[in-house]
């Protein structure tokens, strides 16, 4: 039985909790299976092939083939193990979060500069701002 979190009404945020930890848990060593060289030239050799080594469920494998990192979250994926994916593409972690915030990365790189973004809109549903 999954327990009342006060923190799953923030929007626009996942939290990575214990839960979600045993739900990625298999995404995230895969992920992680990429530090190694030979892991990332069996992946892009044929990455269907190598994501269908791992137990991960189809949305799982689904969004790494779309390298679809907000579902990857959705899914149990944690930021830093998310990190070995993009980086075997060869993007920064700047151009990757600017994907996951919908801006370029430019935007993105402007938005940190200046303290990150705005916290309206972004507390507990309920909760004055």
């Amino acid at each position: 039985m999954p327990l009342k979190k006060p923190y799953c009404d923030i929007p626009g945020t996942i939290v990575f909790d214990a839960e979600m930890s045993r739900i990625g848990y298999h995404l995230n060593q895969f992920a992680a299976s990429l530090m190694k060289a030979e892991n990332r030239e069996r992946f892009f050799a044929d990455q269907r092939a190598y994501l269908d080594e791992w137990p991960m469920s189809e949305e799982q494998k689904q969004a790494v083939l779309d390298r679809d990192y907000n579902r990857m979250m959705e899914l149990g994926g944690n930021i830093y193990f998310l990190a070995k994916i993009f980086s075997s593409d060869g993007l920064s972690f700047e151009y990757a979060a600017s994907t996951m915030t919908g801006v370029t990365p430019e935007t993105y790189r402007e938005m940190m500069l200046k303290g990150g973004r705005s916290p309206d809109g972004n507390r507990f549903i309920g909760e004055s701002e």
